[in-house]
């Protein structure tokens, strides 16, 4: 009889001890099965489609290494502004670098030397404490120029010369991206370009169509000549701000939204959902951008107002405040390194 129950004792603490480690398992795998239908979840979202399980593996990894990483930032010190899983969510950092950062900065020798004699905002005193372009309805919505796609330049430049345009005449006409990727012969498409060159093309095309009757469609295309013929409006050429200073950028930023390269490959940038951004980038220029405003928080940190082009979802509903006035000369992210916009017939110095 001793015998018998201390058989029963065994089995019954077999038993327990298994159904205590099948719940360990269950446990450990709680989280791993939550992703993967956060992943799916996301896929649906971003109409997200994969070739094959192997593939769908591989962007599931990346996928869940990301948002770990995004909430482990968010979880940590704050730092003033938080980040977000967005439509980069499944992508590595060198293949979010070779998609959508297209900025290409132009070598010294390849200036005029015409790029360097004038900045006609050299002795503005009286600049606004805030500003924002938007709200005086010099900005365009938000677009978005796709995943597979460098063509940041044509964003950033159409989006300076929709707002001298609108300064100038009061109207806000939306202008297209694809005219210049098509027809910018010295720029490379969704290879990557310069907003500097694009004014340039303006200039000599004698003025550039609208977004409704040259629409953007992602992708590298032929120049329609007889679209880019019919031009909405013109530029008399463009200057740059003089560089590695945040005062000149304020200066010019005070009169009308400005072109500027970034520095937007760090993962901060790529997945920044609101607040200013403080850090995390440097100053290898590969991202172009636009600068429509600035302001100050309750909390005294000045910051930029940036119009972006990867759609609203992305940031601030397409933005990104960035902390303006700081130690480094170049600006944070490089905003300051290399600035420019467009000038109209009439514009006073």
């Amino acid at each position: 009889m001793a015998l018998k129950n201390h058989f029963q004792y065994l089995c019954i603490t077999f038993l327990l001890i298994s159904k205590f480690l099948t719940s360990q398992a269950s446990t450990r795998q709680l989280p791993e099965l939550s992703m993967l239908e956060r992943h799916g979840k996301w896929m649906a979202q971003h109409g997200r489609v994969y070739k094959d399980a192997q593939e769908k593996m591989k962007r599931f990894e990346i996928f869940k290494d990301n948002v770990q990483k995004i909430e482990a930032f968010n979880a940590g010190p704050d730092q003033g502004y938080k980040l977000r899983v967005n439509a980069f969510a499944d992508m590595t950092d060198e293949e979010f670098k070779a998609s959508l950062n297209g900025y290409k900065r132009q070598e010294p020798e390849m200036m005029s030397a015409s790029e360097h004699e004038h900045f006609r905002y050299a002795d503005v005193r009286n600049v606004p404490k805030t500003l924002d372009w938007r709200k005086k309805g010099a900005v365009t919505p938000v677009k978005d120029q796709g995943l597979d796609c460098g063509s940041c330049w044509a964003f950033s430049a159409v989006a300076s010369i929709e707002g001298i345009n609108q300064i100038k005449t009061g109207k806000l006409v939306s202008l297209s991206e694809q005219e210049l990727m098509d027809c910018d012969k010295k720029d490379k498409s969704c290879g990557g370009g310069y907003m500097n060159t694009a004014f340039k093309f303006v200039v000599k095309n004698r003025g550039l169509t609208t977004e409704s009757n040259y629409p953007y469609r992602g992708k590298d295309g032929i120049c329609d000549a007889k679209k880019a013929s019919k031009a909405a409006i013109r530029i008399a050429g463009y200057e740059k701000v003089p560089a590695n200073n945040e005062t000149a950028l304020l200066q010019a930023v005070a009169r009308q939204p400005v072109s500027v390269g970034v520095d937007a490959s760090s993962f901060e940038s790529r997945f920044y959902s609101n607040g200013v951004l403080v850090g995390g980038c440097g100053t290898e220029l590969d991202h172009g951008v636009t600068v429509v405003g600035y302001g100050k928080t309750k909390g005294g940190t000045k910051y930029w107002i940036v119009k972006n082009s990867w759609g609203k979802d992305w940031g601030e509903n397409g933005y990104l405040r960035i902390k303006r006035g700081v130690t480094a000369k170049e600006g944070l992210c490089g905003i300051a390194m290399e600035a420019s916009y467009p000038t109209v017939e009439g514009m006073k110095d």
